[in-house]
């Protein structure tokens, strides 16, 4: 055994992300997906026996390799106990559902395809967008129904519900992991990477109580969008464009926060800070992504984060505005609309801008509050310290708060250096 810099307990969360997702895949695709639970069983069981083993004989010298021993192990016990399977399984399901045990095998390929086939399973048209992405950060990333349900600002009974919902219906699906049928896999593909792109957003901008930024999120959207581009049926100018808009923002994340876990806002982000390679990567994809006619909301959004990350351009301002001028055309929202109003104010000024922030009444949304606060900050410390309030009343984001507290101590201070004067 040897000992790593990390000691097993710092390590194993981080191998649960990465493996677990991809081990549950290859089971799913052994077993089938209607008996899910036993290939997440199987996958639980191996990083319980790990907690265990490590904890008293320490780590081995390759961990990942050693849970895959494992898991395979305990196919092979699980094949030997064949009253279980006799008494059951057999009468649920007909022989040749389940494959024989000496067929199994994880390799890299195996796991790529079959990590292909889970994602369009779980992206199913049966279930809504909100129920999709809740089974896919269980089934793929791994997560907690807590995790999930501090994601969704939701209870954990709510989540609970809508996992069995949802659960219920991959299982009555009849959408097989073992071939990745061409007509299935096109039908899906707009939903798999919406799916991509609310995983990725979760991440890059969490709803949680305690994290403004999940970076484990962020790569796991990465990930998986990396695994469609490797597929030629999957490889299309919008996964390329989708995966480029995650490397040009995935190069910001530790520029983002300062060590205190508060916003720090794009003007004053440390650019040496940002991820060089993620940029070209961004830029490899990008290109990919431009062969052929079409334009995307993908396209355009990785166009915008194209001129945030790399163009030192005098109008890169209003380059960015004509682009959300496209997008809020093909895909309206509330934050594409708010985040047009900022690029607005960047090319023709704070005072217009307030006038067209005002003008999308959103006064519900605490996004809403705080572009108006930094819209009056200059002209108008008072307005813009009641707008900075508003949108501490109106967030749940305990990492926002402090942003916000922070932002209405710095106006107050000026405006009692503005009195004495």
């Amino acid at each position: 055994m040897v000992k790593g810099e990390k000691s097993h307990e710092e390590l194993l969360p981080h191998l649960f992300r990465q493996e677990y997702a991809k081990m549950t895949a290859v089971l799913c695709r052994h077993f089938g997906l209607k008996h899910i639970e036993i290939a997440e069983d199987i996958a639980s069981d191996t990083f319980l026996k790990a907690s265990e083993y490590w904890a008293i004989h320490g780590m081995p010298e390759n961990p990942t390799a050693w849970l895959y021993v494992v898991a395979k192990n305990k196919i092979k016990d699980y094949f030997k106990h064949i009253n279980v399977f006799e008494t059951q399984i057999k009468r649920a399901v007909s022989q040749n559902e389940i494959q024989a045990e000496q067929d199994f095998e994880f390799c890299d390929q195996h796991i790529a395809d079959s990590q292909l086939a889970m994602i369009f399973a779980v992206c199913n048209p049966a279930n809504s967008t909100e129920n999709q992405i809740c089974v896919a950060l269980q089934i793929l990333c791994g997560f907690s129904i807590e995790e999930i349900a501090n994601a969704f600002l939701s209870k954990r009974e709510t989540i609970k519900k809508r996992l069995q919902r949802a659960r219920t219906n991959l299982r009555n699906d009849s959408f097989q992991l073992k071939t990745l049928k061409e007509t299935e896999i096109r039908s899906r593909l707009d939903t798999v990477l919406k799916t991509l792109y609310l995983l990725f957003n979760e991440g890059y901008f969490s709803k949680t109580n305690h994290q403004l930024i999940r970076k484990e999120l962020c790569s796991e959207a990465v990930r998986l969008a990396l695994v469609l581009t490797e597929n030629p049926l999957t490889d299309t100018p919008q996964t390329n464009a989708l995966l480029a808009l995650m490397c040009f923002q995935s190069s910001r994340l530790e520029a983002r926060t300062n060590n205190k876990g508060e916003t720090i806002l794009f003007e004053e982000q440390d650019k040496t800070l940002w991820d060089q390679s993620l940029i070209e990567k961004g830029n490899y994809y990008f290109v990919n992504a431009c062969n052929g006619n079409e334009i995307s909301k993908y396209h355009l959004e990785a166009g915008i984060a194209w001129w945030h990350t790399t163009s030192k351009d005098e109008n890169k301002w209003e380059h960015i505005l004509q682009l959300y001028n496209q997008l809020i055309l093909i895909e309206y929202s509330p934050v594409t609309a708010l985040n047009r109003t900022f690029a607005f104010a960047k090319v023709h000024g704070h005072g217009k801008a307030i006038v067209e922030t005002e003008k999308l009444d959103l006064t519900e949304n605490n996004c809403y509050h705080e572009l108006l606060g930094y819209l009056y900050a200059d002209t108008d410390p008072d307005r813009a310290i009641s707008h900075y309030k508003t949108a501490m009343e109106l967030t749940k984001s305990k990492t926002e708060k402090q942003t916000l507290t922070k932002e209405i101590e710095r106006l107050e201070e000026r405006k009692a250096a503005d009195n004495k004067h």
